[in-house]
């Protein structure tokens, strides 16, 4: 199982997924605690998501974390599990009433970040860290 979880390909490509994705979520979640009103609980209040003041501040922590772990390269398989699940929940409840009322190309055009860190993340999932990665280290190390 510890390997599994550690385990990553070789190759010296994937920092470059790691640093889009660990970036822009760990600036998402430190913009959901700077700017709340617009970004955390306010946000999620406006799209209708229960408890909104706990939402917030429960996906800021975890694009966070998250964020920091996929930068590191560190338990990177883990870390990407809940960028997907933020992902997803963000398609289905931000652009679902776009492509309703604006169509599929508009919402294509709007959710064009949310699709790449989706796929991103999902990539990272299949393939772990690659070579630049402290799980590549771990994995060497035993």
């Amino acid at each position: 199982m510890f390997k599994k979880i550690f385990s990553t390909d070789n190759a010296s490509t994937t920092i470059i997924i790691r640093l889009i994705v660990g970036a822009v979520f760990l600036s998402e979640g430190i913009q959901k605690f700077l700017f709340p009103a617009i970004r955390g609980a306010g946000r999620f209040e406006k799209i209708g998501l229960p408890s909104p003041e706990f939402l917030g501040s429960f996906v800021g922590a975890f694009e966070i974390l998250c964020g920091i772990l996929i930068l590191l390269g560190l338990l990177t398989r883990l870390a990407s599990i809940p960028t997907l699940v933020i992902m997803l929940v963000a398609i289905a409840t931000t652009k679902s009433e776009v492509l309703a009322n604006d169509g599929f190309w508009e919402m294509m055009h709007g959710s064009r970040t949310d699709w790449a860190m989706l796929l991103g993340s999902i990539f990272l999932l299949i393939k772990g860290g690659g070579r630049w990665s402290m799980d590549s280290l771990i994995i060497a190390s035993k």
